[in-house]
């Protein structure tokens, strides 16, 4: 399995707000029912253990189990549109591949 992460602040003038009911209403949907997604999650942080703030205030994990399968769902008109909706919000977002170490 993959797990895609994303960390991400939002640009200049974006207000939390918008971006989460956008979030809830058009990308968390949108996400969760490609077949080539498990699942999808958005998480605001909210500082560091310890004390401090986060380096970034959004952090989205997606769950793949097959990344070949992502490629021709994330291509669709659908998930295009909502990608360049995804740029209006995110500043310079951070996707990174991941795998679990732990054996199975």
């Amino acid at each position: 399995m993959t797990k895609i992460i994303v960390l991400f602040n939002l640009k200049d003038g974006v207000k939390a707000e918008d971006y989460e009911l956008w979030a809830q209403t058009t990308d968390l949907p949108t996400v969760n029912a490609l077949a080539s997604v498990d699942k999808f999650e958005v998480f605001r942080t909210n500082g560091l253990l310890g004390g401090g703030d986060a380096p970034y205030q959004y952090v989205e994990t997606i769950d793949v189990p097959d990344m070949d399968a992502l490629g021709p769902d994330i291509s669709s008109e659908t998930m295009q549109k909502v990608a360049a909706e995804f740029q209006q919000f995110a500043d310079n977002p951070l996707f990174m591949i991941s795998h679990s170490i732990a054996t199975p």
